[in-house]
């Protein structure tokens, strides 16, 4: 452990030294390591993913914030526990070396600098099982998970290769580990099936009634797969056929059977059950024949409602696709309308917009297009070409010209190109997610995080916003309506709106939610999977809590990385490889991550123009950066030693970090991020550059900046930290900013020049304060895009810096803070004589960080070394400090602090404090002479603690299993309320019409139910036993109405279903490619058996009952057994 020097301390150290400097004996520039031994130990240990939890203080308490979620690590036979807890490290022993003693911040520990929160067990998100565990993003190129959906006993995941099907009774066994059968990512996930390569799966849907379960395919194919096939990996598809030109974005089966599917272009397809099941029906052999079946059979919605080429219907992408049981329609949502359709007889009902106005369309896609182009022309014809004229009339000057052409540009640039994105006022209510409640009820979910709800014939009732963040999924279970949000959260509300709770499930966006046994499973962004039990939160996630925490030494796994960190400010040259090697290569040998900062790799008025405008499309990088990029690779042997994971780029800012290649299973999640700070807070001369990453699913945060200079510029270097720090924002490659540049290059390339010429024009004739008021435009385009994408609508309130949230930050770069209060002689005297301590009292930084002004609550090593600015370029020794007119005093500008998890209540590396940095090595290459800056350089041995999923989800299946009070908890909400439903069988002639009753003989529960056909089967007069066959999704036959069939009844009442009897006779659908009518062919009496299901408002168990339900033709007369339900013979389901 590392060496606290509180102020007070070095108080009394300060006090004990004379008034003079003392004379002393000339030593290495270099604070030096008491231990060199770089033997490396190679021990066999248990290296898994591993959580912890951490709790945001800025969330209202009915949130509960995310942990820093997982990773997959090999493991060994070894049971062990205190050979598992050997630390892992990757070079030397750490006993071998003596920490330095560290100099800590003020006000460290309180608001954003305070570190994350972290414990053993989450002590406000309820318990979850871990089913997939986080995956490294760089494990899963070509293998995201996309969606999920749930049958009775499996959990599927449409991914980009095809599907996956878990078993739940297997769902808490323990991973394969890194040695096993499954792809990296997958070590720690619960034992799963794979399907053979398909096209990305985009959309599921489940088929109990036969079985299946139903695929949308990027290459617009539906694939269907056998639920009950025995599974092996890889298991092949079913029946498939080429349903769309264009992906498959939604599927959905009707009440009465048919397969629904709509895609790109307003495009809803129709696929008649009765083609389905003949294809089904056919043998593997005759394959080809059976998808051509059914893709001869389809309805296109869209062309029957189209006229003259003019259509009723949005052209814009299918969305989602929800069947309404209860008035059986089909809604079909684009992003900003809705089209409400009758599911029996395929006709449109209505369309209107996201506020609930019924629309009359006329959409053309093509015509839309040709607009938006012509749209964005005329655009850059009215920024360019009217202000020219207006700048020719009145005789402006080249400047002013220049002004007006750049501040166009900019704006046409931020206008397109949020328009790309979809960041107009308007598509802030774009739709993302329907459901249905059980009473009925539609609900939708916006992009501002608005949830809607409507009533079954698309009347806007009301809306809600519970949470700023875009909706991305809903589910509902019982009375509950659960909703996945981009921030990660999952809400709980009833079905009035009301929030009953909420937590932050995950530490990505939420993109599906699904309800499985007595789970719902929540899928995150990357790939991970958690189930939340139907009865959370409550009383019994306290019971599981404490119960998991006594297990904590079973699951917990400690390592040890050492990281290196370097900056150099590098003057716009370049380097040799001697003075990397001196900096970097002498130093690698026992490490396991590499981090390089440089500043001012490149500083041309030109080339800052340039980065700025380029930054505004999402592009950076430069020749120069990709030199030192391949430079330095070549000073750490990349490609033999170690493996470079990312890099970023801002104007003169450079970071790039490097993993050794025996840790590489162990890093990733690379993120990236830049704040500019120069010019307005719009150029890169000045600013910070970030690399985010997980190390043993610890999220480690790196930052090089480049401060404002000048000696009496601390209150303006203290703004920019405070600026870089709550700004910093971490993302990959930008989507949206990748689609903005492919909108307007044009835009992008006029902007570069115009913006160039002018600034270099301003640098040189118009001094700066000119220049603010142009980069204000181009930052207003930068911080537009990259704020759209990155916030996600979070307000101030509630949104806590990225860094925040790290579990460990480190700060390095040229600070530019100076030594104040001595003179030019007075300093080099001091350096001559090694007096550190002395200097040290005169640092600006030191003392704005004990005024707690600056890098808050962060440690630095006490500094022994000289100050490293400013040589002159190519002069050894310390005579080499500028001697020139200016005589700039000597100063430590370049630095290197951090933070870690520890507070002042806790110090040892723990799953509630689990990172414990210290450091090993602080010093600076005084013999490089490149630069008028020296590299400075700083070895950090890292202690981790975290999780073996794998291990803990054993543990917590165990608890959830064998602890009979938590069993019988979960046993009494399982509790179905008491019901009868008669009559037992019902008889129809032509038209006639029925009803059942169904009562809730409850006194306090409501009871949801839900009636579905198990099959139908024509009357047999040979007394044969009959043969039922149910549709697609237990559908009910087209010749039968049963409405309400879902619906809830409030305790002590009743209510009445209709069953009647409807023709058909005039409609009719191409089947085999010929148009037939649906019922001439058959008109035998027919059968069909009605299960009635009924479940309590939060039961995970449904009792049901049959209902034979006999349609005559003949007009026969049939015995009517209606005998009394009161009894309730009921069947558990």
């Amino acid at each position: 452990m590392d060496e606290r020097i509180d102020d007070d301390e070095k108080d009394k150290e300060l006090a004990g030294l004379t008034a003079l400097p003392p004379h002393r004996k000339a030593h290495s520039y270099s604070q030096q390591l008491r231990g060199t031994s770089t033997q490396k130990r190679h021990q066999q240990v248990r290296k898994h993913s591993l959580d912890d939890s951490r709790i945001s203080s800025n969330i209202e308490s009915s949130f509960y914030d995310s942990d820093s979620d997982d990773e997959i690590f090999s493991r060994s036979s070894s049971t062990n526990l205190a050979a598992e807890e050997e630390l892992y490290n990757e070079g030397g022993d750490s006993s071998h070396y003596q920490p330095l003693q560290e100099f800590v911040g003020s006000v460290g520990g309180t608001g954003i600098f305070k570190a994350p929160f972290r414990a053993a067990v989450h002590p406000g998100r309820p318990p979850c099982l871990e089913l997939r565990p986080h995956p490294l993003r760089e494990t899963q190129v070509g293998k995201f998970l996309r969606n999920i959906a749930c049958t009775e006993a499996q959990l599927w995941a449409g991914q980009e290769s095809g599907v996956r099907v878990w078993e739940i009774q297997k769902a808490y066994d323990a991973g394969c580990g890194l040695g096993g059968k499954v792809r990296r990512g997958d070590e720690d996930a619960s034992p799963f099936y794979e399907s053979a390569d398909t096209s990305p799966t985009l959309c599921l849907a489940v088929d109990k009634g036969n079985r299946l379960v139903w695929s949308g395919h990027k290459d617009g194919k539906i694939r269907s797969w056998k639920m009950d096939q025995p599974f092996t990996t890889p298991f092949k598809e079913g029946l498939s056929w080429q349903a769309h030109r264009g992906p498959v974005h939604a599927i959905v089966i009707s009440c009465y059977g048919d397969l629904w599917s709509g895609s790109e272009g307003g495009i809803i397809k129709i696929w008649p059950w009765e083609s389905v099941e003949k294809s089904l029906s056919l043998s593997p052999e005759e394959r080809h024949m059976a998808a051509l079946l059914v893709e001869r059979s389809f309805v296109d919605l869209r062309s029957q409602v189209t006229v003259n080429g003019v259509c009723s219907i949005s052209s814009q992408e299918v969305k989602c696709l929800l069947s309404d049981h209860l008035r059986a329609r089909v809604w079909c949502a684009s992003p900003l309308s809705f089209s409400l359709w009758d599911a029996r007889t395929k006709e449109l009902l209505k369309v209107f917009n996201i506020d609930g106005q019924v629309e009359n369309r006329v959409d053309m896609s093509s015509v839309q297009q040709q607009d938006q182009a012509a749209a964005v022309e005329d655009e850059m014809k009215v920024k360019f070409v009217s202000s020219s004229k207006k700048e020719k009339s009145q005789g402006t000057s080249f400047l002013q010209r220049s002004r007006n052409a750049i501040m166009g540009a900019a704006d046409a640039v931020r206008r397109v190109a949020t328009k790309g994105a979809g960041a107009f006022v308007d598509d802030t209510k774009r739709t993302e997610a329907l459901v249905q409640t059980g009473d009925g009820m539609i609900w939708s979910g916006c992009t501002n995080g608005l949830l809607v709800q409507w009533d079954g014939s698309g009347t806007r009732l009301q809306d809600f916003n519970r949470h700023p963040c875009s909706v991305q999924c809903f589910c509902t279970f019982g009375t509950r309506i659960y909703v996945g949000y981009v921030s990660g959260i999952i809400q709980l509300l009833d079905l009035e709106g009301n929030l009953i709770a909420a937590w932050v499930a995950h530490n990505g966006p939420v993109i599906k939610l699904a309800v499985g046994s007595d789970h719902i499973f929540s899928l995150a962004t990357h790939g991970g999977i958690r189930g939340w039990n139907i009865a959370s939160p409550g009383p019994v996630d306290n019971m599981i809590r404490s119960e998991l925490a006594a297990k904590e030494l079973i699951y917990t796994r400690r390592h040890n990385v050492r990281i290196l960190i370097g900056t150099w400010n590098v003057g716009q040259g370049r380097a040799s490889q001697d003075s990397l090697s001196s900096w970097l290569g002498s130093i690698v040998s026992d490490v396991g991550i590499v981090v390089v900062g440089l500043q001012e790799v490149e500083m041309g008025a030109g080339f800052l123009a340039m980065s700025a405008a380029k930054e505004t499309v999402g592009l950076e990088g430069s020749a120069m950066g990709q030199w030192w990029l391949d430079t330095i690779g070549k000073a750490l042997e990349e490609g033999k030693a170690f493996e470079r994971m990312g890099s970023r780029q801002l104007a003169g800012l450079l970071i790039s970090l490097w993993v050794r290649k025996n840790l590489r299973t162990h890093v990733g999640d690379i993120d990236a991020g830049a704040v500019p700070c120069g010019f307005g807070r719009a150029i890169g001369n000045k600013g910070g550059v970030g690399l985010r990453i997980r190390v043993y699913d610890r999220i480690m945060c790196f930052v090089n900046c480049h401060l404002a200079a000048h000696l009496e510029a601390v209150n303006r270097r203290n703004a920019d930290f405070d600026h870089i720090y709550r700004n910093m924002v971490f993302t990959r490659s930008s989507n949206l900013l990748n689609n903005a540049a492919g909108m307007v290059p044009y835009l992008f390339l006029s902007c570069s020049l115009a913006f160039s010429t002018y600034l270099f024009w301003l640098l040189y004739s118009s001094g700066l304060p000119l220049v603010l008021s142009v980069t204000a435009g181009v930052s207003t385009a930068v911080h537009t895009l990259r704020g759209t994408n990155a916030n996600m609508g979070v307000s101030s309130e509630e949104a806590k810096p990225d860094l925040s949230e790290a579990d460990m930050v480190v700060f390095f770069g040229d600070f530019n803070y100076r030594l104040f209060g001595i003179s030019y002689d007075e300093a080099r005297d001091f350096v001559s004589q090694r007096c550190f301590d002395w200097l040290r009292e005169k640092d600006q930084l030191r003392a704005e960080m004990k005024a707690g002004k600056v890098f808050q609550g962060m440690r630095e090593a006490l500094i022994k070394f000289p100050p490293t600015y400013k040589f002159e370029r190519h002069q050894p020794g310390l005579g080499g400090y500028d001697s020139g007119e200016k005589k700039r005093i000597p100063a430590w500008c370049d630095r290197i602090i951090y933070r870690d998890t520890r507070s002042a209540s806790v110090s040892e590396c723990s799953l509630d404090c689990p990172v414990v940095s210290s450091i090993l090595q602080y010093d600076a290459c005084m013999d490089v002479t490149d630069s008028d800056h020296k590299p400075v350089r700083c070895k950090f041995n890292v202690k981790i603690s975290h999780v073996d999923r794998s291990i803990r989800r054993k543990e917590f299946g165990e608890i959830m299993t064998s602890n009979e009070k938590i069993r019988s908890i979960l046993e009494d909400l399982c509790n179905v309320p008491e019901s009868t439903v008669s009559p037992n069988s019902i008889v129809l002639q032509n038209h006639e019409s029925s009803s059942l009753l169904i009562t809730n003989r409850s006194t306090k529960d409501r009871a949801i139910y839900k009636i579905t056909c198990q099959g139908q089967s024509v009357v047999k007069n040979d007394g044969q036993a009959p043969d039922y066959s149910p549709r697609g999704a237990f559908g009910f036959p087209r010749w039968l109405e049963v409405t309400p069939a879902v619906g809830m009844i409030k305790p002590e009442q009743s209510v009445e279903v209709s069953v009647r009897h409807e023709d058909l006779h005039t409609s009719e659908e191409s089947t085999d490619g010929i148009p037939q009518n649906w019922w001439s062919e058959d008109t035998r009496d027919k059968e069909v058996i009605l299960i009635v299901h009924v479940q309590g408002s939060s039961s995970t168990k449904t009792y049901s009952q049959k209902i034979h339900v006999r349609h005559c033709f003949s007009g026969k007369p049939v015995r009517n057994d209606s005998k009394s339900n009161s009894a309730r013979r009921n069947q558990i389901s």
